[in-house]
């Protein structure tokens, strides 16, 4: 006779009672589980720059609304919108332009993002305004990128765009 296992055939698995036997109530259900299949929860962000949207509603000059709120994605989205709105043919100085604004309103709202707790992935709802900047530079980010011949970041942005919950379409709409 060898040396027994607990798990093999013919054991007993190993059983611990509490002291006073088991009760066998039923699960709590004051704390819920988790959903791990659910993915992380949307991130919206805070409203931090009411200011730099009436700005632009009453036609201020988004250059001017940047360099006082330079922490707005939106104020270098629309920068860059507004560039490449002018950039005509890749390669242009409106392009490079362009493109320069709108990775600065992409890092920002990067920043944003982790302040309020994004951690790389997730849904970034588009129908939360103060999420629009940061959605509208990086959609401006992908169309300056393929203007300087950065394909492979243009298609990456346009994947982060989806994979946040958003569509091209839909950030383009948001232009106005």
């Amino acid at each position: 006779m060898g040396v027994r296992r607990p798990f093999e055939e013919g054991n007993p698995l190993p059983t611990r009672v509490p002291p006073g036997g088991c009760d066998n109530a039923p699960m709590s259900h004051s704390q819920p589980a988790d959903d791990l299949l659910a993915g992380p929860p949307p991130t919206r962000l805070p409203d931090d720059a009411p200011a730099v949207r009436e700005g632009l509603d009453v036609g201020e000059d988004p250059a001017a609304l940047a360099a006082a709120h330079p922490a707005s994605s939106l104020a270098w989205a629309v920068l860059a919108e507004d560039t490449l709105a002018t950039a005509g043919e890749p390669g242009t100085a409106h392009a490079v332009t362009a493109y320069a604004y709108a990775r600065t309103g992409y890092h920002r709202g990067l920043d944003a993002l982790r302040r309020a707790g994004w951690r790389g992935r997730g849904p970034i709802p588009a129908d939360h305004v103060p999420n629009q900047g940061f959605l509208r530079a990086l959609l401006a980010l992908a169309e300056a990128a393929r203007l300087v011949g950065e394909d492979d970041e243009a298609q990456r942005c346009e994947q982060f765009l989806r994979d946040s919950g958003a569509s091209v379409d839909e950030v383009r709409a948001l232009r106005g």
